[in-house]
């Protein structure tokens, strides 16, 4: 630990932490609040706000009276206040993160994102998603025909898409308008998320502005139900006295 560093020391712990479990350094649990507030000479609160860290994104998990034990089979963890791309949110959770290139087409049979996308023809871009090569995901992206095929002239079993717009193409990203829901898998999709067919997934379907509030791209995944997750921290509205 640092403590000269501007790094908060919560941050510190956590990393270390997070580096440690992935060395195999702890197999099965952390060691107690008492034993890494003595290793590192800091306070309870700091060990218990790098703890509470990486039981947000999924790396370790409370059990009420046993202690602090790690994720086995994680689930990847997303916050939905957050624009954070597929692969950055893996590899923040200390997993690989792996892409396979379903296809990528001019597509004529979606006349409701006519109006959207300002083209009647769009270009379809669709992958599976993995973390440590569990099928987490089925992303589709829709974007006007020139920028569909700018994005696939790239290698999109590596390429991360936001860092190809951003990166290499000078696109700003601002923010995004985002829907969550439930959706029904067809038959195709359930066997590349190794789901049983007729049931239902989580659905997030997002509409990705640019600088001048311009439509870049709209965007619809289908989640695995059991590997991955949506967070969203909330506060209470102050009320009025009267």
């Amino acid at each position: 630990m640092n403590f000269e560093s501007h790094i908060p020391l919560h941050i510190q712990l956590k990393d270390l932490l997070k580096t440690e479990i992935f060395d195999g350094k702890h197999v099965e649990k952390i060691p107690s609040e008492r034993e890494l507030m003595e290793r590192f000479t800091i306070s309870r609160s700091t060990v218990r706000e790098a703890v509470s860290h990486l039981v947000n994104e999924g790396v370790l998990k409370k059990i009420h009276g046993k202690g602090t034990y790690i994720t086995k089979n994680k689930t990847v963890h997303d916050w939905l206040n957050t624009l954070n791309s597929f692969t950055d949110t893996v590899r923040n959770m200390g997993m690989k993160p792996g892409a396979k290139l379903l296809h990528a087409k001019m597509i004529d049979n979606f006349p409701e994102l006519k109006d959207l996308l300002k083209h009647s023809t769009l270009f379809s871009i669709a992958r599976l998603r993995t973390a440590d090569d569990q099928p987490i995901a089925i992303e589709r992206h829709y974007y006007n025909p020139h920028l569909g095929q700018q994005i696939s002239a790239y290698d999109l079993n590596t390429a991360t898409i936001y860092d190809v717009l951003e990166k290499n193409l000078n696109i700003a990203i601002i923010e995004a308008e985002q829907t969550v829901r439930c959706h029904p898998i067809s038959l195709e999709d359930a066997k590349l998320l190794n789901l049983q067919p007729n049931i239902n997934v989580l659905c997030v379907e997002r509409i990705l502005l640019g600088a001048q509030g311009e439509v870049i791209e709209y965007y619809s995944s289908l989640f695995h139900p059991e590997l991955y997750m949506l967070k969203l921290k909330t506060k209470r509205a102050v009320q009025g006295v009267g």
